[in-house]
């Protein structure tokens, strides 16, 4: 029984030690610490205190005073450290550094390709080699702006939908122009079919009235005869009321 808690007391020590050179800077909180504050004071980016601390919550709410915390484990401890500020860009904070971009993705892999989730009094490690400590499985510490913060350029961020208007507008507009267009098109076919139309109907109204002339002609040739008939028969019968006068001869 004495050699199993011998081994046991062993163990214990084997396992201290082995933290104790993990862990290569340790930081013990106080009252009114803040996880960012404690990078930018301790040069340790935001990114490695949240991996070689996995205890403390996303939005650095559980930091216990007195409590020691480990800022960064041997070999793979970045102490060459930026805190973001207003403005702030990849881009802008890479070439100020005389960074690659390989080098500081690999330092800094919370940041998303856009650059849109860094944030004001975010801890970046600027080093020139790879000094942090590799990705943890599950959920990417640091990879989301915590609530309360300000993101260093909220106009990355609102660029996007800003430059996708354009594009729907003139997406819109091509797309309407066409049908526009075609009813445009459309006007001068309806234009010239009704002007073709009218001749034909003039011509028509033409035939008509000329087959209403021939009906009137015929029967006003009709009526002439008819009237010249019963002018002859006038005239027939004025000529018998003489014959029927038998004085008129002795006048």
């Amino acid at each position: 029984m004495y050699s199993q808690l011998a081994a046991l007391s062993a163990l214990a020590l084997f396992a201290q030690s082995a933290f104790a050179t993990d862990c290569a800077r340790t930081y013990t909180v106080v009252e009114g610490d803040w996880c960012d504050t404690i990078s930018a004071a301790k040069n340790v980016s935001t990114y490695q205190l949240a991996v070689v601390n996995s205890d403390i919550n996303t939005d650095c709410t559980n930091l216990i005073p007195n409590k020691s915390i480990c800022l960064g484990n041997t070999g793979e401890d970045c102490s060459t450290t930026y805190v973001v500020k207003a403005g702030d860009q990849c881009s802008q904070i890479i070439s100020n550094h005389g960074l690659n971009n390989t080098i500081f993705e690999h330092n800094n892999p919370q940041i998303n390709d856009a650059c849109d989730n860094i944030y004001i009094g975010e801890v970046l490690c600027v080093s020139n080699t790879v000094q942090v400590p590799p990705l943890p499985s599950g959920t990417l510490p640091a990879s989301t702006i915590p609530e309360g913060a300000t993101p260093a350029n909220p106009v990355a961020s609102s660029s996007a939908v800003a430059a996708s208007t354009p594009a729907a507008s003139s997406a819109a507009l091509v797309a309407s122009t066409p049908a526009s267009v075609a009813v445009t098109s459309a006007a001068p076919a309806t234009t010239v079919a009704s002007t073709t139309a009218a001749p034909a109907s003039s011509s028509a109204a033409a035939d008509d009235d000329d087959e209403d002339c021939d009906d009137e002609d015929e029967d006003d040739t009709g009526s002439d005869e008819a009237d010249d008939g019963e002018c002859e028969e006038d005239g027939d019968d004025e000529d018998g009321d003489d014959e029927d006068l038998p004085f008129c001869d002795e006048i």
